[in-house]
């Protein structure tokens, strides 16, 4: 009884540990489309600046214009608050959508 309990117990812990471990992976396919709002103000194959930056290598910059890391938490904030001239779309997307965007971002 003990060790079937045990055993239960420890696939119950890997399978949710998988999930944790998947979880906030975007799609970058979807997160291409999910790119195309912000396309009205960002070039995604260059650098140049339209109305807001461009984010060409956006990931592999040293910082962000606002001076910080290009990491996943430090944009997905500035998409959560915008600024700037940049709307806030905390309210405006999907956690999935960020992250799908995200993932997205990484391959520009």
């Amino acid at each position: 009884m003990d060790r079937t309990r045990t055993w239960v117990i420890c696939v119950a812990l890997a399978a949710s540990s998988t999930v944790a471990w998947t979880a906030g992976k975007g799609d970058a396919a979807k997160g291409k489309e999910v790119f195309q709002q912000c396309a009205v103000c960002h070039n995604a194959d260059s650098e140049d600046k339209k109305m807001g930056p461009g984010l060409k290598g956006l990931f592999k910059h040293d910082k962000l214009t606002n001076g910080k890391k290009p990491t996943d938490a430090n944009v997905r904030a500035k998409i959560d608050e915008g600024g700037n001239g940049m709307p806030a779309y905390k309210d405006m997307l999907s956690d999935q959508e960020k992250d799908d965007l995200l993932a997205y971002l990484k391959t520009l």
